[in-house]
């Protein structure tokens, strides 16, 4: 009988812990002893910290590893209310940042001398303003270069890569649209012309599309008879030093585009990333 009281008290006690952090605005999910916590994590973020989480940018929420954190969390809730947030009184009593009022700054000076003078870290910079709310994302555009080397690369950084630097959902986001953005732009200006006459343009399009993929892409333009840009197909993908081709298929994809001609473009990710063109004559 002592038991059953024990085991329904504990019951109880674990009920009342999961409803404060509900009351809160927490949502808790456990699996492989990792424990995420989610919702309006923002007032509770010192108290959260505090229980031994860490916040991931990647998926947005607070990870506690081991036991299930929910009795520490609902004792820490009862005990200490909710901080202000970013705009807290503290925060104003112990005076403003260095950085206070620099993206304004970085915005007028864009708007008065454009984009071209600034360097690649303020360019990153700029872009981090609009998917990084209220922290100086200097420090972070220098460190994503420092490893990674260009802004190309960056863009191209695999979401694993990023999670060192913790880079959230919505900057992962904007790297995949800026990319893309990029690729675009360059696709414009080779298609519905000659490509052939205008060589520099078309390996400057190649390289925006294959240069800094991480594994090798075997990737085919079809054109017409009068060297026009029919469609740009990425034929086989493989790995960082090897990518099958089909004659077969080449033929066959060629045949139903009814294309004149090929150029065939391959890229290299070991050899800094340099892309190899052939050109072919349909017959």
């Amino acid at each position: 009988m002592a038991r059953r009281k024990a085991e329904a008290a504990e019951s109880r006690a674990a009920d009342d812990a999961l409803l404060a952090l509900v009351a809160a605005g927490l949502r808790l999910q456990g699996s492989d002893d990792i424990w995420r916590v989610s919702g309006n994590t923002l007032p509770h973020r010192g108290l959260l910290r505090d229980c031994g989480g860490a916040w991931n940018r990647l998926t947005q929420c607070w990870e506690f590893s081991g036991e299930d954190p929910t009795a520490k969390l609902a004792a820490a809730l009862v005990a200490a209310p909710p901080s202000a947030g970013h705009n807290s009184s503290a925060e104003a009593a112990s005076g403003k940042p260095h950085y206070w009022g620099h993206r304004g700054r970085v915005r007028e000076r864009v708007l008065k001398a454009g984009v071209e003078p600034l360097a690649d870290y303020e360019l990153l910079e700029l872009l981090l303003f609009y998917s990084i709310e209220r922290i100086d994302t200097k420090p972070l555009a220098k460190k994503l270069l420092e490893r990674f080397g260009t802004l190309g690369d960056v863009f191209a950084a695999e979401a694993a890569q990023l999670r060192e630097f913790e880079i959230d959902q919505r900057t992962l986001v904007l790297f995949r649209a800026v990319r893309e953005a990029g690729r675009r732009l360059a696709e414009r200006k080779v298609k519905d012309m000659p490509v052939l006459t205008n060589w520099q343009q078309l390996l400057d399009y190649c390289h925006a599309a294959l240069a800094h993929e991480k594994t090798e892409q075997f990737r085919i333009l079809f054109l017409d008879r009068k060297n026009v840009l029919i469609a740009d197909e990425v034929q086989q993908r493989g790995t960082i030093d090897h990518t099958p081709v089909y004659p077969r298929e080449v033929v066959k994809r060629a045949l139903e585009l009814g294309a004149a001609a090929l150029i065939l473009v391959h890229n290299h990710p070991t050899q800094c990333s340099s892309v190899t063109l052939s050109h072919a004559q349909a017959r």
